[in-house]
């Protein structure tokens, strides 16, 4: 498959799941609803996000929302975007994650630019071992894209040690 086609189709894929999601969730909950999806571990509710994960920055006044939720996300996505369809020599692992992350950063922008704030729905809590807030499938995209990257860097630098042996 020709290589920018495979980049459109995995960034394509991720902004579906995302927004067929949060469209789902608007429509089958009320604002603040819970629903238990595995007892009190996996519960999803409805929740609208001003600011950035987990809230962060939706306190700061309309301008500094603009530039660091809109204008800077946008810059940023833009340049990852003609990074990976220019740097041909990107592994497959790293061109996925990269797709991860530009796919949930679109997804979550469209999102400010349309509703002027982010749908979040998801919560997992298993209890003292690990607890998140209330995220999308944008969020889950960016986190695995992140740690693909992350994994993806140990197992080339793994592979460039062995090489030096």
């Amino acid at each position: 498959m020709n290589r920018t086609i495979f980049i459109i189709i995995l960034i394509a894929i991720n902004i579906a799941i995302d927004q067929i999601s949060k469209v789902w969730v608007r429509a089958n909950f009320d604002y603040a609803e819970i629903k238990s999806i595995i007892g009190d571990k996996f519960i999803m509710q409805y929740v609208e996000n001003k600011g950035a994960f987990l809230g962060m920055g939706s306190d700061m006044n309309d301008t500094l929302k603009l530039i660091f939720l809109l204008i800077l996300p946008v810059v940023v996505l833009g340049y990852v975007v003609y990074y990976i369809i220019k740097t041909k020599e990107l592994d497959r692992l790293s061109l996925i994650a990269f797709c991860c992350i530009i796919g949930g950063g679109i997804a979550n922008v469209f999102d400010r630019i349309v509703y002027g704030q982010v749908t979040d729905f998801f919560f997992i809590n298993l209890g003292g071992i690990f607890k998140t807030g209330i995220f999308n499938f944008a969020d889950l995209s960016v986190t695995t894209g992140m740690i693909m990257l992350l994994f993806g860097s140990f197992l080339n630098k793994k592979k460039a040690d062995n090489n030096l042996d």
